[in-house]
Formats: C-alpha cells, sequence, structure tokens
C-alpha cells in the first residue's frame, strides 16, 4: 500500500467525521415522520451557501478530476472551457430558469415535462435520465474513482468501487438530500483546499522546487500550446474542442442541459427556501467554477511534464497524488474520496427521486410518504450495484473518459434542451413536437456521426439542436395542440417574475468580468 499509516489516519477521520455530521442531521428530525418533500427536497429549506457548495461537490467527481485533468493532460487548458462556461450558463439559469420551475413547485424535470406536455414524454424523459444516470455518470464515477483508489493505495479496482459505493449509501440513504448538502460543505472544502495542495506541489515540482510561479512559467513556455483556449482547424485536437465552438457553438448546449435541466444539479436550486437564496446559490456556484481548472486541469498539465510516458492520460491526477508528502498525501486523497462520494449520493438520490416520484408512485399511487421513502432507498442501493457490473465493460477500454461521456450524452441533450426552451417560451409546442425532437435528437446524431465522423462532437451537437428546433417548430405548429393552453406548466411569462436581486446582479457582473479576463489572457 502507498498510504503511510498517518495518510490512512487522516483519511479515517475523514470517512468517520462525514459519517457522524450525515448522521447528526439526518437525527436532527427524529421526532418527525419524513416524507418525499423531506428525503427528496431537504423540506425546501436550503440556504445558498448549502446550495452553491452541493452543486459543485455533486458536479465534480472522478469523472471532472481524474478525466478532466486527463485531458488537460493531452489537451491543455482549453478543456477549462467546460467549467469557465459552466459560470455563465449557471447564472442563465438562476435567472431564467429557476422562476418556472419554483412557480410549477416541481420535485423533478419529467414531473415537469408531464405538467407542460403529457405523460409520454414524462415517461420517456424519465427512463432516459436513469438510464443515461446509471450506465453513464454513476459507472464512470465508480470506474474511475476506483482506478484512483487502486493507483493510490494498490487496492484491488473491484474493492475500490465497493468502498465507494458503500461509503455514499452509508451517509446518505437515511437522510437523503438534506444529508447530503449539508455534508457537501465540508466535502467542497477537503475538495478545494485538497486541491489548491495539490496544485501547488505539482507547480513546484516543474520547477524543481523555485516555487509555484517558476513552476507555471516554465510550463508556458515549454509547452505553450497546452495554453492554447481556441483551436485552429489544423490542431490535432480540434475534434475534441472545435475553434469558437466552445464559445457560441455546440458548447452552450451542452451546459444548458446539465446545469438547467439535469435532475441531480437542478434538484439543489429546488430545495432551496425561496428563490432568492436559490439564485445565490448559483452564484456562489459559478465563482467555484471559475476556480476549477486551476486544481484540476492545471495539474494534468504539470504531469505532461512529470509523467510524460503515462500508458493512459487519466492516470495523471493519481500518479501526481503518489507525489505528496506524508500526511498531505492523506488529506489530497480525503479530498478526492470526498468528491467521489459526494457525486454518487446525489447521482443516488435523484435516480431514486426520479424513479420513485416520477414512475413508482404513479403505478402505486395510494402507498403512504414512508412507504415511497423506503422504495426511494432501495432504488439507491440497487442502481449502484447495476453500475458496479456494467463499469468496466463500458469504460474499460476508453483513455480520456470525460470525453467519452460529453460525447455520448451529445446524443441526447440537443433535444432535451429543445423540449424544455420551446417547453418553457414558447406556447405552441405541443407533445407531440417533445417526441419528435427528442427521438429525432438521438437518430439525427447517430446519422451524422456515421455519415459524417470527420465533424467534430460539439459542432455536431449545435447542428442536430438546430434541426431538432426545425422538427419541434413544424411538428407543433401541423398537430393538435392538446389544449397546452390550460396546463399549468404553460407558464405565461408575464405572471412570472424575472427580476433579481443587486446583490445577484453585482456578482453576476464579477463573473463575466473575470471570464473576460481569462480568454483574453489565453485566447
Amino acid at each position: 500500500m502507498n498510504l503511510s499509516t498517518l495518510d490512512i489516519s487522516i483519511f479515517i477521520a475523514y470517512v468517520l467525521g462525514l459519517l457522524a455530521l450525515a448522521l447528526y442531521i439526518s437525527r436532527a428530525e427524529k421526532n418527525h415522520e419524513r416524507n418525499t418533500k423531506d428525503y427528496f427536497l431537504a423540506s425546501k429549506s436550503l440556504p445558498w451557501w448549502a446550495i452553491g457548495a452541493s452543486l459543485i461537490a455533486s458536479n465534480i467527481s472522478a469523472e471532472q478530476i481524474i478525466g478532466m485533468s486527463g485531458s488537460g493532460y493531452v489537451l491543455g487548458l482549453a478543456i477549462a472551457s467546460y467549467e469557465w462556461m459552466a459560470a455563465i450558463t449557471l447564472l442563465i439559469v438562476g435567472k431564467y430558469f429557476l422562476p418556472i420551475f419554483l412557480k410549477n413547485e416541481i420535485y423533478t424535470m419529467p414531473q415537469y415535462l408531464e405538467q407542460r406536455f403529457d405523460s409520454r414524454v414524462k415517461t420517456i424523459m424519465a427512463v432516459f435520465w436513469l438510464a443515461v444516470y446509471v450506465f453513464v455518470n454513476l459507472t464512470a464515477v465508480l470506474w474511475l474513482g476506483g482506478l484512483a483508489i487502486t493507483t493510490i493505495t494498490g487496492v484491488e479496482l473491484a474493492y475500490g468501487m465497493l468502498f465507494l459505493g458503500i461509503f455514499s449509501i452509508a451517509y446518505s440513504s437515511y437522510g437523503g438530500l438534506k444529508a447530503v448538502a449539508y455534508t457537501d460543505i465540508i466535502q467542497v472544502i477537503f475538495l478545494v483546499f485538497g486541491g489548491l495542495i495539490l496544485t501547488y506541489i505539482s507547480l513546484d515540482l516543474v520547477s524543481e522546487g523555485n516555487g509555484v510561479m517558476a513552476g507555471f512559467s516554465i510550463l508556458t513556455e515549454t509547452m505553450p500550446e497546452k495554453f492554447d483556449m481556441i483551436f485552429s482547424s489544423d490542431s490535432p485536437h480540434y475534434a475534441n474542442l472545435p475553434g469558437l465552438s466552445v464559445l457560441v457553438g455546440g458548447m452552450w448546449i451542452m451546459n444548458i442541459s446539465y446545469w438547467g435541466f439535469n435532475q441531480y444539479i437542478i434538484q439543489r436550486a429546488l430545495a432551496a427556501k425561496n428563490i432568492a437564496e436559490a439564485q445565490k446559490g448559483l452564484a456562489f456556484a459559478a465563482y467555484l467554477k471559475l476556480l476549477v481548472p486551476f486544481f484540476v486541469v492545471v495539474p494534468g498539465i504539470a504531469a505532461a511534464i512529470l509523467f510524460a510516458d503515462l500508458d493512459r492520460p487519466d492516470q495523471a491526477y493519481p500518479s501526481l497524488m503518489n507525489l505528496m508528502p506524508v500526511g498531505l498525501k492523506g488529506l489530497v486523497f480525503a479530498a478526492l474520496v470526498a468528491a467521489i462520494v459526494s457525486s454518487l449520493a446525489s447521482m443516488c438520490n435523484s435516480v431514486s427521486t426520479i424513479f420513485t416520484m416520477d414512475l413508482y408512485s404513479k403505478f402505486k399511487p395510494d402507498e403512504s410518504q414512508t412507504h415511497y421513502v423506503k422504495v426511494g432507498r432501495i432504488v439507491s442501493v440497487v442502481a449502484l450495484v447495476i453500475a458496479m457490473i456494467c463499469a468496466k465493460p463500458l469504460l474499460g477500454n476508453f483513455d480520456q473518459a470525460f470525453q467519452y461521456i460529453q460525447e455520448f450524452t451529445g446524443f441526447f441533450t440537443p433535444g432535451i434542451v429543445v423540449i424544455f426552451l420551446l417547453g418553457m417560451f414558447w406556447k405552441k409546442m405541443n407533445a407531440t413536437g417533445a417526441i419528435l425532437a427528442a427521438v429525432g435528437s438521438a437518430a439525427l446524431s447517430f446519422v451524422l456521426k456515421i455519415t459524417l465522423p470527420e465533424v467534430p462532437f460539439m459542432d455536431r451537437v449545435g447542428l442536430v439542436f438546430l434541426a431538432c428546433v426545425v422538427l419541434a417548430v413544424v411538428a407543433s405548429l401541423s398537430t393538435k395542440t392538446n389544449d397546452v393552453e390550460g396546463k399549468k406548466g404553460v407558464v405565461a411569462l408575464n405572471e412570472v417574475d424575472f427580476s433579481t436581486q443587486p446583490s445577484f446582479n453585482l456578482l453576476s457582473v464579477g463573473v463575466i468580468v473575470i471570464l473576460c479576463a481569462l480568454y483574453a489572457t489565453w485566447w
């Protein structure tokens, strides 16, 4: 084993401390019979700081830390566009999407689709999201997390994944979203602090002890191509990040789908005390997103010098961790595991929410609230078991898991964005248009992938999005509207308050200024 006694002690202290905190939070309402609102939406009581921290802890997991660091090893800082453009997306979601969702008092994204369209659209999308969360997201987090544990400790991969699964269920299954959200505050502290320590030591090693700034200067001087944010068409990496498409093309579709309509992300905002708290939480998360590349991507670039001959790019981050001194290694390892189990817990909670509230409760409508909570807990465990079994067959042969995840989800995200955007902001959109957009997204993406493989997947996402808009509009105008005017989900936009507090506006301006400065520096 590569961890010292001190490292192991620090890690065990973290595990026990987190479990104790989760148990305390869960027991805070021990005299109250927990209902679905308590379990799945944290009693709608989350403050802004818990929302922002939980958003980032849920988002940044093994596929982000291990996978994005591996992409940094190959592509360089350009992969940070996923993070930096997400910061702007969070502000858009807070100002324009959340007011509509909260007005409809929903638990899940499929529930909104049922209100807006019909049960067919809800069921199709509920099944789709369950499949993606289990067979893409959970498997990726477990696989990459287990890979990291194996690299760092020497433990068998299967045992590493088993530990992650048991740990995430142990602290989240009883208390539900509330336990997840409040423990995520500790997770984010570990994540940011541990990540920055790794960045500091990595850059210091690059400079051979001459400090962080010297190490960063060496990176920019010896590998300037790693700091190109916008790839030209002759770049070998253009297919992954096709030029200006990261600013004005398909990446917007990917980000809007993920941050605006992704259950395990948006669920935190739906659990807010009120709209103002939710918006401040998203703004807080936006600032954290600006910081993420400096402790995830930069270490991957440093690894390109320190470990120039790695077999797999995704080994970059774990390999760097093995260079940490005794004590700090245990802390950084705890930070990595914190990110992994937080995402696992969040995904499992969302899987259980969608299955229980959108599917099971429709077949068993007269069961007690306690029964639904119990079903949700069982579903969480089942989802993890399935993901463990499928992890190696699905991801074992991919060198850059982060890019694989983005391309796979890119088959479906154009249709999802069309369904929600037109559903929220165009009253004539109907269920036929929504279903055609969903089916058309997958079909058109597959056709373009086969017939025009040279088209970068991000550009393909943009093209399919435009095609799905046309399909949905034509289908909606040429078919019966199914009386959508009277449906609860059809929001009269003049009745929605899209105004935001001065604090949110000021924070938004700050994000935009910082983002412009970052791209101006590394264009």
